[in-house]
């Protein structure tokens, strides 16, 4: 039975400095992704990614379209030198499903580009307006730990909820300081092995990003969606998007709801993947696929080394 194949793209907090230089200098296809982005924000991200600031690479307002491009040129360059078929669906994680949807045909690099770069700056603002966090919970059912958020928000009456179903044992909570500090408390009573906090000062998938929801909605109103190619499965229903109006709700539901990352990756696996190609910055989208099913089959592809021994 040949390789039925998803390709998965990585979101926020992949990034690192360097990535793609190596591609950029390689191969004219990766070249031509960073070159255009450059030109649609009007400035040299590619510089950004390559040589810094580390700081300002940080930055979500340029976090979001340096993972995006680095995550396509990788693709554009692996499609040049290998014939990749059997490919079932394409996902990514938070900002990577925006990468699903150029991979599939679904919306333009170019609408991506601006979309991601709006979409930074709308949450960087919302989280200026409504300043939060998020933690990691390990080793706790997830059913608890939406247990202890909503106790959490009740006794705080502030907002805290689940933001991210990653894997079973690794559950991200995102909410307000104290709600979220309270959730944090709670989940290691409950049992949780470790409770991290993460160094964001933003609460994404949560209510606190209402305001950046509403100014996607706008932001996306003039973007044409086409019927994909790829089917892609989405975060928020963790089942493919059919059409372009499931497109424009999912983008918008998405800032304020989890990724059900879990259950994404076992629709895909009980529809016949065999194989999940992680393309872009780092491995932390493979390494929660082992936690999910240890024994599927996976590989990343986000450096030249990759590109160059990859096969499926």
């Amino acid at each position: 039975m040949p390789n039925r194949l998803a390709l998965i793209f990585p979101g926020q907090g992949t990034q690192y400095l360097g990535m793609g230089r190596d591609l950029y200098e390689r191969y004219p296809e990766a070249r031509v992704v960073f070159d255009e982005t450059d030109e649609l924000l009007g400035f040299k991200l590619s510089k950004l990614c390559f040589e810094g600031p580390e700081e300002e690479l940080h930055d979500t307002i340029n976090t979001q379209p340096a993972i995006l491009t680095m995550s396509l040129a990788t693709f554009q360059a692996l499609k040049t030198q290998h014939h990749v078929e059997g490919i079932a669906f394409a996902a990514g994680h938070s900002l990577g499903e925006y990468t699903a949807l150029v991979a599939s045909d679904n919306i333009s690099f170019a609408d991506a580009v601006r979309l991601v770069r709006e979409r930074g700056r709308l949450m960087k603002k919302a989280g200026q307006e409504h300043p939060g966090g998020m933690a990691a919970v390990l080793g706790l059912e997830a059913e608890v730990v939406g247990e202890a958020c909503r106790q959490a928000g009740e006794e705080t009456g502030k907002v805290v909820q689940v933001a991210n179903y990653n894997s079973p044992g690794q559950t991200v909570v995102s909410g307000e300081q104290e709600a979220l500090e309270k959730a944090m408390e709670l989940a290691r009573y409950k049992g949780a092995r470790r409770v991290v906090r993460l160094a964001v000062s933003i609460a994404s998938h949560s209510r606190l990003m209402e305001s950046a929801a509403r100014g996607l909605r706008q932001a996306i109103e003039d973007v044409v969606f086409q019927e994909a190619k790829i089917p892609v499965v989405a975060n928020v229903t963790a089942k493919p998007l059919r059409n372009p109006e499931e497109v424009r709700e999912e983008l918008v539901k998405q800032l304020i709801s989890p990724v059900r990352w879990v259950d994404s990756v076992r629709y895909m696996l009980n529809h016949g993947v065999t194989t999940f190609v992680e393309i872009g910055p780092g491995d932390v989208l493979s390494k929660l696929i082992k936690r999910i099913e240890p024994g599927v089959e996976r590989t990343n592809v986000g450096d030249v080394a990759g590109v160059e021994i990859w096969s499926a």
